[in-house]
């Protein structure tokens, strides 16, 4: 899969004929999409534009910048230049569409002011909510995203074979962090993780040795560090250097074509303090658990009180996800095109599992002495979940 690649045409009609379908059950007359997550999604490129998407009828993608790469890029048929926002209203009419009855945007994602204006410009139509008609259905994945996902998951395994050869005592966590990026970044990582929650982006993933690992940031994880400066979102990897008998704690996503593997691994020069392994072991055993238990139509929930169940059994639940204020609520996520897609597996969340959804799944645990545990991409099938990382799960210690 090296090389640019492009999103094929049935991919894209089938994304668009699902979202008509859902614009339809929800009484909507039509969705303008604009978030550049979805934009990608349902037309194949991440230029500068909106999609028009009518519950009935062609769709009409209108690009800012650059049109010559969106006809390139995107299999839709209908694809103009747009010179300015305001024109889109009658851009919509001149391919037949009406703008009339509920309209429907990403309201989670798009500024209030952005809003505002929208509503404006749309004078004849109600302004509502259609983020969760698009995030349910992109959480379903198929066949082809789930290649994708698996070429990115190869390329994140094969980074966490290569730390062996790398980890040396003395060097910096930052040090660490960018030869074990570069492997990424020539495996084809995009350089850009996409997150829908708020204020909540990060770069590329966490390294942290020791007691750095038991940092709290802003980040919704159970692992922060101190990061290299208070300034652009600190979290992960710092100066502090790697010493012998620490934990090395890498968890790094990886997007390759756009879709986001999310894998967790742990490393250590010597032998570490009996309370990090017998840890690490319980994480693996949850693991197992939640492997054993997933079958379509087990909730989200149930699979995160089969985890902290067995955090309690073990008496490390006030460790389980964190600790104190760090701790949090969850023990996997979704994963595709953003790192933070649903499923989310956490206390009451009722949704349940289906076949095509992919998500990670990352029981851990913190101390003082730092943090440990597992985290592996996982893709739901009718008989249960399968993994799409693969490198070896147990501690691996380096001479």
């Amino acid at each position: 899969m090296q090389g640019y690649s492009y999103t094929p045409k049935s991919e894209i009609e089938a994304r668009i004929q699902g979202l008509q379908s859902a614009l339809s059950t929800a009484a909507m007359a039509a969705a303008v999409v604009v978030h550049h997550t979805n934009l990608f999604y349902y037309t194949g490129t991440s230029q500068n534009g909106f999609l028009y998407v009518p519950a009935s009828g062609m769709p009409r993608l209108m690009i800012r910048k650059s049109l010559e790469r969106a006809r390139r890029e995107s299999p839709l048929e209908d694809i103009v230049a747009l010179g300015s926002v305001r024109e889109i209203p009658g851009l919509i009419r001149e391919a037949g569409g009406e703008i009339q009855g509920p309209l429907g945007f990403e309201l989670d994602v798009i500024p209030y002011n952005t809003v505002q204006f929208y509503k404006k410009i749309f004078d004849a139509a109600e302004v509502v909510d259609a983020s969760g008609l698009m995030r349910r259905q992109r959480c379903i994945k198929s066949p082809f995203e789930i290649e994708r996902l698996s070429h990115a998951c190869a390329v994140l395994d094969g980074a966490f074979e290569a730390v062996p050869a790398m980890l040396r005592e003395g060097m910096t966590e930052i040090e660490l962090a960018s030869l074990f990026e570069a492997l990424l970044r020539r495996g084809g990582y995009g350089g850009n993780v996409k997150m829908r929650s708020f204020n909540q982006d990060f770069f590329l993933g966490t390294l942290v040795s020791g007691g750095s690992g038991a940092a709290v940031t802003y980040f919704d994880g159970p692992v922060g560090g101190q990061g290299l400066t208070p300034a652009n979102n600190p979290h992960g990897a710092g100066w502090k250097p790697i010493a012998r008998g620490e934990i090395v704690f890498i968890d790094y996503s990886c997007v390759v074509d756009g879709y986001t593997a999310d894998e967790s691994r742990m490393f250590s020069l010597g032998p570490l303090p009996d309370i990090l392994v017998r840890a690490h072991r319980a994480a693996l055993e949850i693991q197992a658990d939640i492997v054993a238990m997933a079958r379509p139509g087990v909730t989200a929930g149930a699979v995160y009180e089969c985890a902290l169940a067995r955090a309690e059994q073990q008496g490390l639940a006030d460790h389980f996800m964190g600790t104190g204020e760090g701790r949090v609520r969850f023990v996997g996520h979704g994963v595709g095109l953003e790192l933070d897609e649903l499923p989310v597996f956490a206390q009451g969340v009722e949704t349940s599992l289906s076949p095509g959804m992919s998500f990670a799944i990352e029981p851990k645990f913190v101390f003082p002495e730092g943090a440990v545990g597992i985290e592996n991409t996982f893709v739901m099938e009718a008989g249960g979940i399968r993994p799409l990382t693969r490198a070896p799960e147990e501690i691996i210690y380096v001479r």
